[in-house]
């Protein structure tokens, strides 16, 4: 295995010899194919050597002159073996005459019962049988002497010679070690610009000071796992305009993902990879903190709102200027008015205490904490956009300026598949507790809905929303393609746009 890896080494000396200088001082320099290595053992060591390093045939022959006699004398003490038996045979004319060999009684000749009377006299009785006997001669006990004596003593020098190749390759151990670190971090790099090359990275600019700001930025594992194309979203991040960015908008909307990729390309950068966006400027973090998901220590007696706030804790008492915090649904463990609460003091205090201020990122339901952008100028809202028809969304996946009022919870829970009675009675209870309050809510919650369909399912989401409901002729469809303004078009609208049409024209066929 060594001496493998050594030609590979030597292989990849040849690959970068010709490399940028910074390049070969930090990786070629330190390579050493050992070519004196390579040479002892492509000399000492037998191509397909025994997994035991006792018991010969380990050394290739040609290395040492006493082995090279000793595994003679052994292979032509064998062969005598092999032609005495075909001589006895002769001799005596018992055709099933046989020489054998165990550790015990060593070589013996063995002859079945049947034909004992034909044995010549001067074969000594060894040892009985069920159905055979076996006997020694004095020639055959003399080559048994010789053979066992050169087996052993063959086996002791490829030990002590295998010990000795051990020994010249310990003293070489420093560099050994050296190539194997400098080959990690080649296969790190290697890595690195292999993913980068393919899946269109980009080298991002790092900064001791300053924003974190990254232009089309893409979540390096959800992009490669999605069939269709992953939208891209810029982030701007400092600590004079938009320290804390507030993010609202529906469940799957992507706010999650949107926050954790932010995280990873940050962890990414300052690894030394490369990351997916157009461009970017990344500021160098101490810290990554990160308060996501929902889970308990039941057996440590800590619901899961309790481990939610032990890790917000966490982050409020260690963050620093130059940390970087992700939060995503802060106080959803509790009631509505003490969550709300809490979230809000959250963002307070990291807008406003001074020894710490992390650029953060936050993620909430809580429409009403979109307020805190007038009260402290780093709060920025941000939301992610959707498209809604007839009580159907379309997601936009692009996070854009500004809050929003709704989450559309309800429709989660259609498209996950609660019974139809339920999502009418949760939107009548919605729509009053929007409108009229608390009280008239609940009595609207104990009368039963409206007949509804009690087993049926929601439909699956249509591309674009209310299409349905359109019917455009070829003459309309190509009407409207002539009028497009592609140059004052974004990508998302012609997406959309050709989504509609695509929808239309299908409907068309089908009529």
């Amino acid at each position: 295995s060594l001496k493998n890896a050594l030609f590979k080494i030597r292989h990849v000396i040849g690959l970068i010899k010709d490399s940028p200088d910074w390049f070969k001082k930090e990786i070629f320099e330190s390579l050493n194919a050992h070519e004196e290595l390579i040479q002892l053992l492509e000399n000492a060591i037998h191509e397909d050597p025994p997994l035991t390093i006792k018991e010969g045939g380990i050394i290739r022959k040609g290395y040492n002159k006493e082995l090279d006699e000793l595994l003679d004398m052994t292979s032509s003490n064998k062969q005598w073996i092999s032609e005495l038996q075909k001589q006895e045979i002769k001799k005596t004319g018992i055709s099933s005459l046989k020489i054998g060999f165990n550790r015990v009684f060593g070589y013996y000749i063995e002859v079945t019962k049947s034909n004992l009377s034909q044995i010549p006299d001067h074969y000594i009785r060894k040892q009985t049988l069920v159905n055979a006997e076996r006997f020694i001669t004095p020639d055959l006990k003399e080559k048994e002497n010789l053979i066992l004596s050169a087996e052993e003593k063959s086996k002791e020098l490829e030990y002590r010679l295998f010990q000795q190749v051990c020994e010249k390759i310990m003293n070489h151990i420093s560099s050994l070690l050296t190539n194997g670190r400098t080959i990690s971090w080649l296969d790190v790099y290697n890595s690195m610009a292999t993913t980068a090359v393919k899946n269109r990275y980009v080298r991002p600019n790092i900064t001791k000071e300053g924003p974190i700001q990254i232009m089309q930025s893409r979540h390096p594992v959800v992009e490669q796992l999605l069939d269709e194309q992953f939208i891209p979203n810029d982030v701007y991040l400092d600590h004079e305009k938009q320290q804390i960015m507030l993010i609202t908008g529906p469940n799957m909307a992507g706010k999650s993902t949107y926050i954790r990729q932010v995280a990873l390309l940050v962890l990414m950068a300052q690894t030394g990879s490369f990351i997916p966006a157009e461009k970017a400027d990344i500021k160098v973090v101490d810290r990554i903190f990160t308060r996501v998901g929902a889970t308990d220590h039941i057996a440590r007696g800590q619901s899961t709102f309790m481990v939610e706030m032990l890790e917000s804790a966490n982050i409020l008492n260690n963050a620093t200027s130059n940390s970087l915090v992700i939060l995503d649904e802060i106080g959803r463990g509790t009631s509505t008015y003490d969550g709300l609460s809490i979230a809000w003091a959250v963002i307070k205090y990291l807008a406003t205490e001074p020894v710490s201020q992390p650029l953060t990122l936050f993620a909430t339901h809580y429409h009403e904490l979109t307020e805190l952008e007038n009260l402290y100028p780093s709060v920025k809202n941000y939301n992610v956009a959707v498209l809604e028809e007839n009580n159907q969304l379309v997601f936009l996946y692009t996070i854009k300026p500004g809050g929003t009022d709704h989450s559309y919870g309800i429709y989660a829970a259609q498209l996950a598949g609660i019974p139809s009675r339920v999502i009418h009675n949760a939107r009548l209870i919605l729509s009053s507790l929007e409108e009229k309050g608390k009280a008239e809510s609940w009595e609207i919650a104990q009368r039963e809905p409206s007949a509804t369909p009690r087993n049926t399912r929601p439909k699956r989401m249509p591309l674009a929303p209310g299409l349905e409901h359109e019917s455009y002729s070829s003459q309309k469809i190509i009407s409207q393609l002539k009028s497009l303004d592609i140059n004052n078009t974004t990508p998302l609208q012609a997406l959309i746009q050709l989504a509609r049409l695509q929808k239309s024209l299908y409907k068309n066929k089908k009529k």
